[in-house]
């Protein structure tokens, strides 16, 4: 049971990542991404070619820090990965969704947010093939932290889940304490009031993707530090990431926050109780049960 809560917690934090960018574009761009998840894959394969390059290219980034697999090289990786996601996820928004916009209807953006997912996906796959891969091939030892109960837990895994957490304590400052973060909230509420005050909306919406592309790709390296790296990874991920949007209630940031917990923690427990071929199917029932009996989620405003 303690492993799983645990377990839970890391998944939790990996997910509030994601769920946090994807709500922020739910919210201030009023559609459905479903591409945004897409966005980890890219993130964790762009972190995984420039941890490749910066090693070769300077051996001692390629030493590891301590226990964990982390070392110079990938935590520089880390960082471009994060503003090139972002910009891929900005380029996005001007090749494609930027025209829907203006022309088409948030249902239209919802179908091609689809098609965009399904080209990131297999371009992915044409670059670097179907095979799993890792940042190291370095077997990770667990520690033990207790033994009754059990309680095994690798160093990376320790280190995911409070980086997580700080990155998401700086984002909610930046949000509260910020003139940024104020113009973004103001955009998401009523966006011509917003630009009637002086808030440039295109600007906004250029931020909004990089902020959504720059957590996605920090998600992607998270989870794939303590799992591997799959082109199907955005895949697995799509519906447990919306699931935590949808339970913290769409536009949250604090409710993103709690929802990836819920879901994480409800996946991780249902091992004990179900078998393991049934648990993707836990976070489309969450979203059932969310929307039935609170459709604006745990911290969503009705509108």
């Amino acid at each position: 049971m303690i492993q799983s809560l645990f377990d839970g917690i890391l998944v939790g934090a990996i997910l509030s990542l994601g769920a946090i960018g994807l709500t922020m574009m739910m919210h201030i761009l009023r559609f459905a991404n479903f591409s945004h998840a897409e966005l980890l894959t890219v993130g964790a394969y762009v972190a995984l070619v420039f941890d490749a390059v910066f090693s070769a290219l300077v051996p001692a980034f390629a030493t590891k820090w301590g226990s964990l697999s982390l070392t110079a090289a990938l935590a520089v990786a880390t960082l471009l990965s994060i503003a090139i996601t972002g910009a891929t996820a900005v380029a996005a928004d001007r090749l494609i969704f930027k025209r829907l916009r203006e022309n088409a209807g948030p249902l239209t953006m919802v179908f091609a947010s689809f098609g965009v997912a399904l080209v990131m996906r297999n371009v992915i796959s044409l670059l670097f093939g179907l095979q799993t891969m890792h940042y190291s091939n370095d077997i990770a030892f667990a520690m033990v932290i207790s033994l009754d109960p059990l309680l095994l837990i690798k160093p990376d895994q320790f280190f995911v889940l409070i980086l997580a957490l700080t990155a998401m304590a700086a984002l909610h400052l930046v949000m509260t304490r910020t003139p940024l973060g104020f113009a973004l909230r103001a955009i998401s509420e009523n966006p011509p009031l917003a630009q009637a005050n002086g808030i440039n909306l295109k600007r906004m919406v250029t931020i909004t993707w990089m902020i959504g592309g720059g957590l996605a790709a920090l998600a992607g390296v998270f989870y794939a530090l303590t799992n591997q790296i799959s082109p199907i990874m955005g895949r697995d991920l799509v519906l447990s990431l919306f699931a935590a949007t949808i339970v913290g209630g769409i536009g949250s940031v604090p409710g993103a926050f709690i929802g990836g917990f819920v879901v994480g923690l409800a996946s991780s427990l249902a091992l004990l109780v179900i078998p393991s071929g049934y648990n993707p199917a836990l976070p489309f029932m969450i979203i059932l049960i969310t929307l039935y009996f609170r459709p604006f989620g745990l911290f969503g405003e009705e509108r």
